[in-house]
């Protein structure tokens, strides 16, 4: 996990108490170590991180958006757990359609949008 100090790897304990303290139960939280391709300045062991996910009973995926390294695995893991959550919740509530929520179907591309973006080079400077 890359870090650009250690102090911030303690706060996140902190802040995800606050979070939890403000969101459904069953929200769905990753920590993503970014920057990855920058292990010279790694503060944050990858071990700690995980060790760390784990007892927060969170998901946790380093990444290097530099690299595209585990970007689009992040997105899709979190959309993963959303889609276990929310059936979950659609089992528990039974067979009853009206007691579902209704909601609102959003496109969020393809894989050619997102290699489109990747060769107009959005983040380079």
């Amino acid at each position: 996990m890359m870090l650009p100090r250690h102090v911030t790897f303690e706060n996140v304990e902190r802040w995800l108490k606050e979070l939890r303290g403000h969101t459904d139960a069953n929200i769905v939280v990753m920590l993503v170590g970014n920057k990855a391709d920058l292990r010279h300045l790694r503060a944050v062991s990858t071990e700690d991180a995980t060790s760390f996910a784990e007892k927060e009973n969170t998901c946790f995926m380093e990444t290097s958006a530099l690299e595209s390294m585990n970007v689009e695995n992040a997105f899709t893991e979190v959309l993963t757990q959303i889609y276990h959550v929310v059936s979950k919740k659609a089992l528990d509530i039974g067979d009853d359609p009206a007691a579902l929520p209704k909601g609102q179907t959003i496109d969020v591309g393809s894989r050619d949008d997102v290699s489109a973006v990747k060769k107009a080079g959005c983040c380079s400077a």
